[in-house]
């Protein structure tokens, strides 16, 4: 509705396939829905697309720490703004395949919002497949009044961003209305109708990028992490809609004729076919006949753990995240196997969280630029930013520090190298490494001096 309301103001095509904009809701759907569906017959009380998303993010950002190299104030505000929505933007990410962090200059300082993928349309992209124009919405509604803030971002030949903002007002959400003027709402009134930025800072937004493969179009949409398994997702809601309906009657099944299911004039059936099974049967035996077999339980939970190991092995988890099943069960090679591709799906989304917090970090020094704010520049330097991931599922940190003071011992690996790894230094220039041992090694040689043995002294 969101996209169609854009369409609409811009007089543009949202350039995503139909076939990834059907799949986006449907993802979204598995994500936020919460009722059961009779219509498709699902039951989404397991909420497998939560589980998924939940488990992957506390795992991302489990011993997550990121800092800032040097004693720039205003940079560390960014970071410490960037970690407030980091784990919304990770989940957006997650079940839907992109998200946008949008900086926004407020209050002499710059803060971030999270654009999820349905609130906003990609107009134009590069040759690369990067966003090069795009449209998103803002509604606010007041004294009965619905208005509408339509906005674009477009990226011009030279690189500079230009914003246009429309303002539409009706009665009714959900529709689009009249064009009015920004000065119509007080929110709007600093706003200009068009703005080009003098520094170039690509869509001022950063993109968070779904690693995983495109399996709707092949097209460079970011897809949902689930997204291979959101057909097994919707067995497993069916499966659990089943299996609430055997407890639920019992099992039961009533047999009868076939003239008491007739709809009435209303087109009302007159008995429930989930319940009663008609039977066309000769006008002697009308009636009912109950019929109940024994429970299928056994058989309902075996499908549906099946389901669930099959789910971990599209989406790349470890075996038993989501099945439980017992490592008793499991063959060493099949929890290393299991591990080891868990951790590269670990690995990719934390690379993809990586890459676009830099981005973020570099929109928004030249965006503090553009505005006059404190930190602004148009060349922010990548190595300023250094992130630990802790000693979660991708290294141990110890037994990797061992290994290193193994190979500088060998003679395999220069000891300014593994102190830079070490304290997190630049080690890429000679210079660096220069730094490092003016830094460290002299501090070491006296140690491992005071570490020998005294002479022993004569009487």
């Amino acid at each position: 509705m969101k996209g169609t309301l854009i369409e609409q103001a811009l007089n543009c095509k949202d350039v995503t396939s139909a076939e990834m904009q059907a799949a986006i809701g449907d993802w979204l759907n598995l994500y936020y829905r919460t009722r059961e569906d009779e219509e498709t017959r699902e039951d989404p009380c397991q909420r497998m697309a939560y589980a998924v998303v939940n488990k992957l993010q506390k795992t991302i950002f489990g011993e997550y720490s990121a800092s800032l190299k040097g004693n720039d104030e205003a940079a560390q505000r960014w970071l410490e703004a960037a970690d407030r929505v980091k784990k919304r933007a990770m989940q957006n990410m997650l079940s839907a395949g992109d998200a946008y962090i949008k900086p926004v200059p407020m209050g002499g300082g710059i803060h971030y919002s999270v654009v999820r993928r349905d609130c906003y349309v990609v107009l134009s992209r590069d040759d690369q497949g990067n966003d090069t124009s795009v449209g998103m919405l803002e509604i606010t509604e007041e004294a009965g009044k619905v208005y509408t803030l339509v906005e674009r971002r477009t990226v011009g030949p030279d690189g500079r961003l230009t914003i246009d903002y429309k303002l539409f007002r009706s009665y009714t959400r959900g529709e689009l209305g009249s064009p009015v003027s920004l000065h119509s709402l007080a929110k709007y009134g600093g706003l200009e109708e068009s703005h080009t930025y003098r520094t170039p800072m690509g869509l001022g937004m950063a993109k968070l990028h779904s690693p995983a493969d495109n399996c709707v179009d092949g097209s460079t949409d970011g897809v949902a992490v689930y997204a291979p398994a959101a057909a097994l997702i919707h067995r497993i809601d069916r499966n659990e809609w089943q299996l609430g309906r055997e407890f639920e009657h019992g099992r039961s099944r009533i047999i009868a004729s076939e003239d008491m299911l007739a709809r009435d004039r209303k087109g009302n059936k007159r008995l429930e076919d989930d319940v009663f099974l008609a039977v066309d049967d000769s006008t002697k035996n009308v009636g009912v006949t109950v019929f109940s077999p024994a429970l299928r339980e056994q058989s309902y939970l075996a499908r549906k753990n099946e389901y669930l190991r099959n789910i971990e092995t599209a989406i790349g988890m470890k075996r038993g995240i989501l099945s439980e099943v017992e490592a008793s069960e499991r063959t060493a090679t099949e929890i290393t196997s299991s591990e080891g591709d868990y951790n590269l799906t670990i690995i990719d989304l934390q690379q993809a969280w990586e890459e676009a917090l830099q981005e973020l970090l570099k929109i928004s020094a030249a965006m503090a630029k553009e505005y006059g704010l404190p930190g602004g520049s148009d060349n922010w330097d990548s190595d300023n930013l250094v992130i630990d991931w802790g000693d979660g599922v991708l290294y141990n940190r110890d037994r990797t520090w061992a290994e290193y003071q193994q190979m500088v011992a060998a003679g395999m690996l220069r000891p300014e190298i593994a102190l830079a790894w070490y304290f997190g230094e630049k080690w890429k220039t000679d210079r660096d490494l220069e730094k490092i041992a003016q830094k460290y090694m002299p501090e070491m040689e006296q140690l491992l001096e005071g570490e020998e043995e005294e002479p022993p002294q004569e009487d």
